[in-house]
């Protein structure tokens, strides 16, 4: 066999292995329910925030630990999934309970329920693992914020996380899983710890995984507000009275080829089965990836990426996708010509944007198409984002750059 023959053999091979380690299904704690996620973050492994925020990723100990997300659809029940994946040793949670939120750490009264695993209200999840809990009766309508309260008696050790959340937790000492007020949580970070989803059961419903850096993350839109894109499209697809839910895997500085640690998450072609096509009920995946992998290729120690390396990391994406019976829609790149960063933007890289672009509109690969880059282009320079939509950097939209995002999005496509 010939060196090229056996390269060429060698590629297929390894090629065929990441996609097998894409496509598992995950178990399902309850076989006789339809579960579809409703909210979902991408977590990393325990660092310093890398956008300099207030962090507890060290881990806890005899804390309380609240969370408020939004969900995008309703169901008859719900569940949350706890997530050790990066844990050095087992996570023990001491208690769990769930409700519907209030201002701030309050939550609505007569809505707090207890969260139980396996029927215990305590459970140990090994390092390396996700828990979901059993299903709780909390009736949950579409874009409700719900409160997660986690208490965490032992310490845990460094915390699977996710950074810059652009939403706010809160923590306590001691014991408060049952408490109305936010009286006892006078801490906040912006972060999420130990979290992974949220699930409603009910009629079937499809999920639409968004999954990306930064930019899907939300980075530059307003705190507290759920004004990422995903949001947006969650809204837009409830007030079209569809049952779909919207799901957000973004994670800030990630890329497609290269893990880009710390604080920044593993490479989009390794966390893809986890965060993307490990969610209950996932039918379609939005993927807006690259930006990084060219900005932060550039400079006198980086290696420059090509467009078909890019490419070529797509398509292990669409690979994996199609073999579970996932609809996967490309975004193209958004502009960058303006971004502040020193030395993100270069002729070169542009070009690669380019390139990228053009494959993605064109070549029929994916499934369809979210043309991002036009959407949010500046019509007097199309390498540059519209000052109109610009968060400030050059490279991030602000609120309005996001709302336009998900109008960009045809709601048939999904």
């Amino acid at each position: 066999m010939s060196i090229r023959a056996l390269r060429a053999t060698l590629i297929a091979l390894l090629t065929s292995l990441v996609v097998a380690s894409m496509t598992a299904t995950p178990a399902q704690a309850h076989p006789g329910r339809h579960w579809t996620a409703t909210w979902e973050t991408a977590n990393i492994a325990a660092a310093p925030d890398p956008f300099g925020g207030t962090n507890w990723a060290d881990g806890f100990e005899n804390q309380s630990l609240r969370q408020p997300v939004r969900v995008s659809r309703g169901g008859s029940e719900v569940r949350i999934r706890i997530s050790n994946v990066y844990g050095a040793g087992p996570l023990r949670v001491t208690g769990a309970s769930i409700a519907r939120a209030a201002d701030g750490a309050a939550v609505q009264p007569g809505s707090l329920r207890p969260v139980t695993f396996n029927g215990r209200r305590s459970t140990v999840v090994p390092a390396g693992r996700q828990a979901n809990s059993d299903a709780v009766s909390l009736r949950v309508t579409a874009l409700e914020e719900l409160t997660v309260t986690l208490y965490f008696a032992d310490r845990t050790g460094p915390a699977t996380f996710h950074p810059f959340a652009l939403a706010t937790s809160y923590r306590a000492a001691g014991n408060h899983l049952t408490d109305k007020s936010s009286d006892a949580y006078t801490e906040t970070s912006q972060s999420w710890y130990y979290l992974a989803g949220v699930d409603v059961s009910g009629r079937p419903g499809d999920a639409v995984v968004a999954f990306g850096d930064s930019i899907t993350d939300g980075s530059f839109s307003t705190p507290d507000a759920n004004n990422r894109y995903p949001d947006e499209l969650a809204e837009r697809l409830v007030a079209a009275g569809s049952h779909k839910a919207v799901v957000n895997a973004g994670i800030g500085g990630n890329k497609v080829l290269t893990d880009n640690n710390p604080g920044f998450g593993d490479r989009a072609t390794a966390r893809f089965g986890r965060d993307a096509l490990g969610q209950p009920g996932v039918r379609t995946v939005i993927v807006l990836e690259g930006i990084n992998d060219i900005g932060l290729g550039e400079g006198p120690e980086a290696v420059p990426v090509t467009a078909q390396q890019l490419i070529g990391g797509y398509r292990t994406l669409i690979r994996a996708a199609h073999a579970r019976g996932v609809k996967m829609i490309g975004a193209t790149i958004l502009p960058f010509a303006g971004v502040i960063y020193p030395g993100y933007y270069t002729e070169r890289g542009e070009q690669v944007r380019d390139a990228v672009n053009d494959w993605i509109r064109t070549s029929g690969e994916y499934d369809a198409v979210a043309d991002f880059d036009r959407a949010l282009a500046d019509p007097a320079d199309p390498d540059r984002l519209n000052p109109a939509y610009d968060g400030g950097d050059g490279l991030h939209p602000n609120d309005a750059g996001m709302r336009a995002m998900a109008q960009t999005i045809d709601l048939d496509e999904l």
